[in-house]
Order: structure tokens, then sequence, then C-alpha cells
């Protein structure tokens, strides 16, 4: 039931979509009796399209997300365990074109074949199941073990967890297929700004995670004030963040955390 509630309300949270329903609203009521306040939601559709869309309002919400963690850096003490989430394979255009197909958050996998080669004792975990709420699609993670298994790790030392459909899933179904023991240390390797949700889930697991952010998709300050040069590329950025923040309002009003954003 959460999961189906979430799909719904995940919808209407992207700026994108709301902001296409109220020029669509707007329009319709231009044809009626009611045209000026059709005309007027039209235009505050075009003003908040142009502000999502053009302005740094999308870079602002994710740089306040994906800073909250530092890169990780080693202290004289290898990893036990190295966990990635899912969301960097295209499973559905995998699954089409008989390939595999990483998607924009590639990072993720690039970042895990680099730590597997580097601590060559540490057990990898590949979390991500479907989340799609319309048509059952195939799971992301053995895709990944594929993936994995080309680039040469062996697969004992792979655990694939493959029907979270959620981050809080990802987080509760990892947990016991691991069942992590005091004092290991474990890596969570997935997009900055997802690190905030995603601790917040694994916190709320109880499974005590190493942050290891990849996927900045920011330089850095100075892109709070850097505007967009097409209107997609702001709107994509802009709906990225909000579905950040609504999450953690999610898990706030759930009472998953005692503050919207977790402590470093």
């Amino acid at each position: 039931m959460f999961f189906l509630l979430s799909k719904i309300l995940g919808f209407f949270v992207h700026p994108s979509n709301t902001i296409a329903m109220i020029c669509v609203a707007g329009l319709v009521l231009m044809l009626t009796r009611w045209w000026r306040a059709g005309r007027a939601l039209l235009i505050g559709g075009v003003v908040l399209l142009l502000i999502a869309g053009y302005s740094p309002l999308g870079n602002v919400l994710l740089l306040s997300l994906s800073e909250r963690f530092s890169p990780w850096h080693e202290a004289g003490r290898a990893p036990d365990g190295i966990i990635v989430l899912g969301g960097a394979i295209d499973s559905e255009l995998s699954a089409a074109r008989k390939t595999l197909e990483l998607d924009a958050s590639a990072e993720r996998v690039l970042a895990t074949l680099d730590l597997a080669r580097r601590y060559p004792k540490a057990r990898i975990v590949y979390s991500g199941g479907s989340g799609n709420l319309i048509q059952r699609s195939v799971a992301e993670a053995p895709l990944a073990g594929e993936l994995l298994e080309r680039f040469g790790l062996a697969s004992d030392r792979v655990v694939l967890e493959d029907k979270s459909r959620t981050t809080a899933e990802n987080a509760a179904y990892t947990r016991a297929l691991v069942a992590p023991k005091p004092g290991e240390l474990w890596l969570l390797v997935t997009s900055a700004f997802h690190m905030p949700r995603s601790i917040i889930a694994f916190r709320a697991a109880g499974f005590d995670v190493v942050p290891y952010p990849v996927d900045w998709r920011t330089r850095g300050s100075e892109d709070a004030a850097r505007t967009f040069s097409t209107l997609a590329a702001g709107l994509a950025r802009t709906d990225v963040a909000v579905h950040e923040w609504a999450g953690l309002l999610a898990y706030r009003l759930g009472g998953k955390t005692t503050s919207l954003l977790p402590a470093p």
C-alpha cells in the first residue's frame, strides 16, 4: 500500500507534471465562463515553467542534498562490504535491447567496480528490484550481477538483492541478506543527492553504513547561481531535487527520523 501511494503521489511531486497540469487546467477553464481564472492559471503555469526550467532553482535544491556528506577517504581500514543501490541500469531498455544499458547514475556501478578492485576481500551487494508501478519490469540486480561478473568479479563475492522497490526496502532487505556483524565497515554507494534519504533508511533499518557518495551532478557551491541553457535540463534537475526533498519529508512525517536531514 505504501509503495502504491508513494508512486501515485510521486507523479504529482515532480514539478514538471504539476506545472503541466496547471497549464492544462488553465486552458480548459479558458473555454468556459471562468476564462479569467483560466488565463491566470495559464500565466502562472508558464511563469513556474520558466523558473523551474531556466533558473538555478534545481541546482540550489540539489546542492543542499549532495553536499551533506563528504567524499569517503580510507583511514587505514579496508571496508568489509560495499553496498550499491540500484538506479544505474535501465532494466526495461536492457531487456528490450538484449544488452546492458546504463543511465544517468552509471557512476554507482563504476565506483563499485573501482572499490571492488581496490578491496578484493570486500563483499559486494547490489540492491535493486523493479519500481515500476504500471507494468512488471525486469529487476535491476540480476542485470548488475551480469555486469559485475563480466568485469571479473567472482560470483561468490556478489550478493544480489532483487526484491526491493523503494529505498526503505533497499535497506531492510539488504540488512536481512548480509546480516552485518558489530564492528564491520560497510560502504554505501549511491548518488550524492540520494545519500541523505538512503542514510535515513539504513539507520531506520538498524544498519550502520558509511556514505560513499558519487554522481554529484553539480560542480559545487558555484552552481547555486548557474542558470540552465535548455528548459529540459533545468526541469530534469528540479524534478530530481524535489523528488528527494519530498522523500525526506515523507520520512520525517512517518517518524523514520527526528530531523529532515540526517547528521553526517
